[in-house]
């Protein structure tokens, strides 16, 4: 695998290819000869006209085949711009290009550098050398739009009338169509509606890509990323999170119908824990099985992460109160160390009361100030709830002992979204000792 950087390239083995980039960006490719041009309208590829021979456009991702495109075709360019037309890419996270091969293996990555005032980026080029193909790594940035790349290219470009009405086209019409579906029923039940969010649309596109290259449903995508990594690579973080991973439907009909089939898949649907939803599908091309991915959330807010750890905090102190024993008191140090701990295990993706530098519960509240001799730490993670949390650790001998220690005083408490588990809690006490 290669970290490209601009000007950079990579010979390529041969096989299909995907280019993924993970964010509120959309992808576009031209397809073009020698001299730099396209051969017709036909060889843009972008949302409105998402395939051409030998070019599938995806949400988030392009697919290529380069046996299959047009005759005297010898370069793709890929170019990235932002999902919401109208937001400078220099606003947004720093996009990150990653380019798989035959049976998913990584073979380059390449994070251009940061755009400033550009609105669209010429991302990078797959291009034939002699008998063979090339991967080069461009980052040249474009202030005109989309619109402006195209006609560089040959496209004929058909300006937009400015009274006449426009489609969002930050969501894909799958995502609207079923986000109409699913609010029908919400109402029905008297629970607010849920909005598409873009953010949640790409990442689970990527996903429903990911499990269509793969050609089975997975919590994991071909690279070893989560739904949950994604939607936070994305660029949105949660406060509350759930997803369907389904294969066989064929519209957004009947997504939505397997969606209502039983108690237990129906109750995101209907759920006030979410307010955003995001769904995207993937074929494989194999098989025809379609793919889908429908990620619910939550945004985190200071607000929504302080009732979560109220919450957490008053289950504690029921469990405690029916043990005969005295409430803990929330501390603002020991909650500054487990909010930490929490945040750097879905970060860094790991899941131990031991952080990767060898840094135990004690040192972590030391580091913190807290002046308590008598130290102990409850962690958990992929729990979707308080109420499912403070269950699973009174369930579980050590988790318990350490909720109902007499000697505890203080409880500081931390959550996070996000990491290949998609929820981690900490729960940090403190005690005389």
């Amino acid at each position: 695998m290669s970290d490209l950087v601009p000007g950079g390239n990579l010979a390529l083995p041969e096989g299909a290819l995907a280019i993924e980039v993970a964010g509120p960006f959309d992808l576009s490719a031209l397809v073009t000869g020698e001299d730099g041009k396209v051969g017709g309208d036909g060889d843009f590829v972008f949302y409105n006209q998402p395939t051409a021979p030998g070019v599938r456009l995806r949400t988030g991702a392009l697919a290529v085949d380069r046996q299959r495109l047009r005759p005297g075709a010898s370069r793709i360019t890929v170019v990235l711009s932002p999902a919401d037309p109208h937001t400078p890419l220099g606003r947004l996270p720093a996009p990150a290009m990653t380019v798989t091969g035959p049976g998913g293996r990584l073979l380059a990555r390449f994070s251009p550098p940061p755009s400033s005032r550009e609105t669209v980026l010429l991302l990078a080029e797959v291009y034939r050398r002699g008998t063979g193909w090339k991967l080069r790594a461009l980052g040249q940035g474009y202030a005109d739009g989309l619109a402006g790349v195209a006609r560089d290219f040959g496209v004929d470009v058909a300006e937009d009338r400015a009274d006449e009405p426009r489609e969002d086209t930050s969501v894909p019409g799958a995502a609207r169509d079923f986000t109409v579906l699913v609010n029908a029923l919400r109402a029905k039940e008297g629970v607010a509606p849920v909005a598409a969010e873009p953010r949640l649309v790409t990442a689970a596109g990527l996903h429903a890509a990911g499990m269509a290259r793969q050609g089975r449903l997975d919590a994991e995508g071909p690279e070893g990323l989560s739904v949950f990594q994604r939607v936070t690579a994305c660029g949105y973080s949660y406060l509350s999170i759930a997803e369907h991973l389904v294969s066989g439907p064929r519209a957004p009909a009947e997504f939505a119908d397997y969606c209502t089939s039983d108690a237990r898949a129906r109750g995101p649907l209907v759920s006030a824990a979410y307010s955003d939803v995001g769904v995207a599908h993937a074929t494989d091309p194999r098989t025809g099985t379609t793919f889908w991915t429908a990620v619910w959330a939550r945004p985190l807010t200071a607000d929504g992460l302080a009732s979560t750890t109220a919450e957490v905090l008053a289950l504690t102190n029921a469990e405690r109160a029916s043990a005969g024993l005295p409430p803990l008191s929330p501390d603002t140090r020991l909650s500054a160390a487990a909010q930490a701990h929490s945040t750097d295990m879905a970060v860094r993706d790991f899941y131990s009361h031991t952080s990767p530098e060898g840094r135990e519960p004690w040192d972590r509240a030391a580091a913190a100030g807290c002046p308590h001799r008598a130290i102990g730490e409850n962690i958990a993670c992929g729990q979707r709830s308080p109420s499912e949390v403070v269950e699973g650790w009174m369930n579980s001998p050590g988790h318990r002992a350490n909720i109902l220690k007499p000697d505890f005083t203080h409880l500081g408490i931390g959550f996070a979204g996000g990491g290949r588990a998609g929820t981690y809690w900490t729960q940090l006490f403190g005690g005389a000792g």
